[in-house]
Formats: C-alpha cells, sequence, structure tokens
C-alpha cells in the first residue's frame, strides 16, 4: 500500500469514482468499457480524441462529464474560417475606459468540445497546443491560465474527409487517447428510445457528483499511484517496440511514454488500486497508441496487438 494514500482515503476515493461511473453510465447507454476509459483520461490530467460518426453521443458525453464535475462546458463548432483568437479570446479596445479589454474565449473552461477539430484550418488548430499542454494561453505577450481541471473532447468525422485538415503528429500526441464510441447495441436503443418519450422532469438529470477541488485532489492522487521499476521497464520496452516496428512511420515519443503511464495509474486507481500492474499498461495500450502510431503499410491495430504479444510481460506480484 502506497505511503500517500491509507486504506481509509482509497475506500472513500473509490466510492467517489463509483458514483461519476454510474452517473456517466446512466447517460451514455450500454457504453461501460468506453466511459471508464474516458474517466481514466480525465483523471490523468489528459485530453481526449473521439474519431467517430456523428450522432453517437459526443456532446452528450462533454455535457454530463461538465455537469459531474459542477464545471463549465465550452463548445465550439470547428470551421475553415474559425479564426485562433475564436479559440483563446482577444483584447478589444473599450473607447470609454480608452483602455484594452480581454474578452475570453472557449478554452477559459472546464470542458471544452471541440467538435470535428479536423474542419479548421492547422493554424487554428496550433490555437489549442499551448492550451492542452501547458494550460495558458498566451495573447499579446500576456499569460493567461486555464482551469486546472481544463479537458479538452476533440471529435473527428472519420467517413467525410471532404475539405478537412487532417492533424499533424504534433497536435494528435497532445490527446491522451483516441477512442471510438460506436452505436450502442439494440438493448440500449430501446431505452434510449424508451427515455426519450418520458416527460422531461423524469428523464435521467445529471447532477454534480464531484467538485472541481475534489476532481484536482483525486487527479493528485493518481500521480501518486506506485509503479513498480519492472512496470516502468516494461512499459518502456514496449515504447521502444513502436519505434522498431518497420511499419511505424514514428514511435512513441517520450511525451506520450509519460501519458501513457499517467493513464494507467488511473486505470490502476479506478480498479481500486494504487499500484499499476502490467495488465494496466496493456489494457489503455490500444487507446494510447492508436492517437500516435501511424502504419505504412497494414490496420495500426494489427501493428498493435503485434507489439503487445512481442513484448513480455514481467512477473509481478
Amino acid at each position: 500500500m502506497s505511503a500517500l494514500m491509507n486504506d481509509t482515503e482509497l475506500d472513500a476515493t473509490v466510492e467517489k469514482l463509483s458514483q461519476l461511473r454510474d452517473h456517466l453510465n446512466g447517460i451514455l447507454l450500454g457504453k461501460n468499457e468506453a466511459v471508464e476509459l474516458v474517466i481514466a483520461c480525465l483523471l490523468s490530467q489528459g485530453h481526449l480524441l473521439l474519431n467517430d460518426l456523428p450522432g453517437t453521443g459526443k456532446t452528450t458525453l462533454a455535457k454530463a462529464i461538465a455537469s459531474c464535475i459542477g464545471g463549465k462546458l465550452a463548445r465550439m463548432q470547428c470551421t475553415p474560417d474559425l479564426l485562433p483568437s475564436d479559440v483563446t479570446g482577444f483584447n478589444l479596445f473599450n473607447q470609454k475606459t480608452r483602455e484594452f479589454e480581454f474578452h475570453p474565449g472557449p478554452v477559459f473552461s472546464d470542458v471544452l468540445l471541440a467538435d470535428e477539430l479536423n474542419r479548421t484550418t492547422p493554424r487554428t488548430q496550433s490555437a489549442l497546443l499551448e492550451a492542452m499542454a501547458e494550460r495558458q494561453v498566451t495573447i499579446d505577450a500576456i499569460p493567461h491560465d486555464l482551469s486546472e481541471t481544463f479537458f479538452v473532447i476533440a471529435t473527428q468525422n472519420p467517413i467525410d474527409s471532404h475539405g478537412a485538415y487532417p492533424l499533424p503528429e504534433a497536435q494528435l500526441d497532445r490527446f491522451t487517447i483516441q477512442l471510438k464510441i460506436g452505436y450502442p447495441d439494440r438493448s440500449s436503443q430501446l431505452d434510449i428510445l424508451e427515455a426519450a418519450t418520458r416527460p422531461p422532469g423524469e428523464r435521467a438529470q445529471v447532477s454534480c457528483v464531484l467538485s472541481r477541488e475534489e476532481l484536482s485532489g483525486l487527479q493528485a492522487k493518481v500521480q501518486s499511484i506506485t509503479v513498480h521499476p519492472r512496470v516502468r521497464e516494461y512499459l518502456v520496452d514496449l515504447v521502444e517496440a513502436t519505434r522498431n516496428e518497420p511499419t511505424i512511420e514514428l514511435g512513441v515519443s517520450p511525451r506520450g511514454m509519460l501519458l501513457w503511464q499517467r493513464i494507467a495509474q488511473a486505470w490502476a486507481l479506478l480498479q481500486g488500486r494504487d499500484f499499476v500492474t502490467p495488465s494496466d499498461i496493456t489494457h489503455v495500450a490500444r487507446p494510447v497508441l492508436s492517437v500516435r502510431l501511424l502504419a505504412t503499410t497494414e490496420d495500426v491495430q494489427q501493428v498493435i496487438d503485434r507489439i503487445l504479444e512481442s513484448v513480455p510481460a514481467p512477473e509481478y506480484k
């Protein structure tokens, strides 16, 4: 047991996370695994890329997360005419006061939904880089801090690529994981239809489960999750395997490696443990690697499977 978290603290943390899990599963029906990974991404202070079809609940998920943490939600519809200042904000001269006033952009929120990020130009896409990596933006040489719990959910439509601007590797590497929610199963679809016929007062309501201060505390706890030296060596072996794989153009960067470890720590906490096992590393490997590996001759998921099978996991107790 880690010295930084005793049994009582761990039990209280697990209870809070269970409430958050239940609330989100009640909104995004039939997607328990995706919800679990989204929570892990949030706890790891990462950012999420959803590469999915329209109408699969991406906006609903963002709204539910913002409500669960009592935070501010901002939505940004990315189009070719979107400017960097539309993302970060701008200074406007007030003729009455004879001073410039700062008008914050949508990044000054707790949860930012950047819808169809690949529809806007690379210049505007890059405006998110500093915000995602540093949780601050610099406007007219003046830095402005963002929320400590700033969480970006960006979406891409994988079908219609006409007029799209593919995200460069530097932008993709800022995201912790990539997910595809997909369509719900038949039972969940029936539940969705049934819920839509209820009076508004009887529909599922998302309430605040965690305050932003509590979320910050949980994110700090994630950093204290123990990673055994053998588990770290296993993670490095996997990272080096991506760099030595001939069908991969660019392997995992040191930043990607750090994000991989952090979300594995968050996943361990979600399982009620304060230590990371090799199975935690492999469980989050596919969403972590799918956002940062580009295969030249075969499907990237097949390459990821081959890498995970080729690197032996250490014996760990």
